[in-house]
């Protein structure tokens, strides 16, 4: 909250694929606190829950808020894998609130008081990049590491271009593995 900044530009340290999920609340009927309230402190306990147990896959996350009507997360996971098992894990605090949610929509006791909104991105490496000037972590830097600038370009592009290189020999790596196993195929086909 009181992070000190760092000196001159920075970026995320971010490796491979990011996932990213925004999911917010929006407050129809600020009279219905009853109905809304249960909601926004039912994502705080969300994210402790997922801070106290890293495996689960959140790397981060940043509050915001839109509005005085719409407050959000966005959240940075380790994997669409992670991210979704963690949603559908019957032991996590998620699973029961979408059920009593769902329930309450079902017998007509959310009454348009709260609206709900998700979204998820995965932008794969080679597509986003970061830069931050005179900042603490924040965002992808906080969830995944702050680097100096110069280690991933001083230019937008260059920043982009990180990792292309891997990329471009996993690519070539796939290729010949699917290459070597149709020529297996095609070898045992009489």
């Amino acid at each position: 909250m009181f992070a000190k900044p760092i000196p001159g530009n920075t970026t995320a340290a971010a490796e491979g694929d990011v996932v990213v999920l925004l999911i917010g609340m929006r407050i129809n009927h600020f009279w219905a606190a009853h109905r809304w309230i249960p909601v926004f402190v039912g994502m705080l306990r969300m994210l402790r829950e997922l801070g106290r147990d890293k495996s689960r896959g959140l790397l981060g996350h940043v509050l915001l808020t839109a509005s005085p009507r719409t407050y959000y997360v966005v959240q940075y996971w380790e994997s669409k894998e992670k991210l979704y098992a963690y949603a559908s894990a019957p032991d996590m605090f998620h699973r029961r609130a979408m059920a009593v949610l769902n329930r309450r929509q079902l017998k007509g006791r959310m009454h348009q008081h709260v609206g709900l909104w998700h979204e998820s991105y995965i932008a794969p490496e080679g597509s986003y990049e970061t830069i931050y000037a005179d900042m603490p972590p924040f965002g992808l830097a906080a969830a995944t590491g702050v680097l100096p600038l110069e280690k991933r370009g001083r230019y937008a592009a260059d920043r982009f271009a990180h990792g292309s290189a891997k990329r471009a020999e996993k690519q070539l790596a796939d290729s010949v593995s699917r290459a070597a196993d149709d020529h297996a195929v095609t070898a045992e086909t009489p």
